[in-house]
């Protein structure tokens, strides 16, 4: 047993998403779904955002971003979950594990701040919109953008390789449905309390910065807009901002409820549930959000796809 214990991991065994055979196909054909509507909804939307002349504004610029964060997301997470529905044991190799890990992180830490990001665009639009296209200039958008586009790939590389530079050892099975970092630290055979402070320390940090600039983003354009005379700018000013704060309160609800959680009954089980919600679900809900009541995107759709030539124009 000591000799198997000490045995260096080339592979590892993603458990899933449940055990219970009888739920593998209606599994299957729920997240086959999820993962079609993510694709389409999300490369629609970078395809209208990009194609319109319409939709070449600030705040289409970030929807533009977080659609390709989404797709990517789900793209990094779902195909490998849906193979582990229909083989008895679904392996990843060393190195698979690596990437998926890397690139998860990548866009769930990206996510954050295009979405404070989107928030201050907001702020901008309702709070000073005669100045709007001056300070939400295109150098500004392409700062807000790279900067966490930058940032997230630092986190990214910092812990995939302090975590995979480290060697595995004992059990090879991960209680998950796909690479993350704390399943994987219990199986390191080396003392991973270094990176486990790490992973906390910058996780608080990415979901407290990220939150408090979108909550006083929020908290700036409540004042402004019970300032406002007319009931009409009023009703304009929530409309505009309206997708963005639904987008919001689902993403950190889904991570609020993981990470609040009591001790008691914090188990990987239920951060399996949130971690279905925010890397599956809120991608596919995302483009629905920003399409389904937006008569600008709907008006773009008929544009590009029904009558390309005009977009040419």
């Amino acid at each position: 047993m000591g000799q198997q214990n000490l045995t260096v991991l080339t592979e590892f065994i993603l458990i899933g998403l449940t055990r219970h055979p009888d739920l593998q196909i209606p599994l299957l054909g729920v997240f086959l779904l999820i993962y079609l509507i993510t694709v389409m909804g999300n490369l629609g939307l970078i395809i209208l955002t990009k194609m319109d002349p319409h939709l070449h504004t600030p705040m289409y610029f970030f929807i533009r971003h977080l659609a390709f964060i989404d797709l990517g997301n789900s793209t990094v997470i779902c195909p490998k979950m849906l193979v582990n529905f229909i083989v008895d044991q679904n392996v990843i190799s060393y190195y698979e594990c690596a990437t998926q890990l890397a690139f998860f992180l990548f866009f769930i830490i990206s996510e954050f701040f295009i979405l404070s990001a989107m928030a201050y665009d907001r702020y901008v639009a309702i709070c000073n919109p005669l100045l709007y296209n001056i300070i939400m200039s295109p150098k500004l958008c392409n700062l807000l953008v790279g900067i966490p586009y930058l940032y997230s790939t630092f986190q990214s590389l910092m812990f995939t390789s302090k975590i995979f530079t480290l060697t595995f050892c004992g059990s090879n099975v991960i209680s998950h449905f796909y690479c993350d970092d704390v399943p994987l630290l219990p199986m390191l055979c080396s003392n991973a309390q270094e990176i486990q402070l790490l992973i906390i320390m910058f996780s608080a940090f990415n979901l407290l910065s990220s939150l408090l600039v979108v909550l006083v983003s929020y908290l700036l354009i409540l004042i402004a807009v019970f300032r406002m005379n007319s009931a009409e700018g009023r009703k304009k000013a929530f409309s505009t901002c309206g997708s963005h704060l639904t987008v919001v309160i689902v993403f950190y609800g889904s991570l609020l409820f993981m990470y609040l959680q009591p001790k008691s009954t914090h188990s990987f089980e239920t951060d399996k549930m949130a971690s279905v919600f925010y890397t599956l679900v809120i991608p596919m809900l995302n483009p629905l959000i920003y399409s389904l009541r937006n008569k600008e995107v709907k008006n773009a759709f008929h544009r590009v796809f029904k009558n390309p030539c005009s977009s040419c124009i």
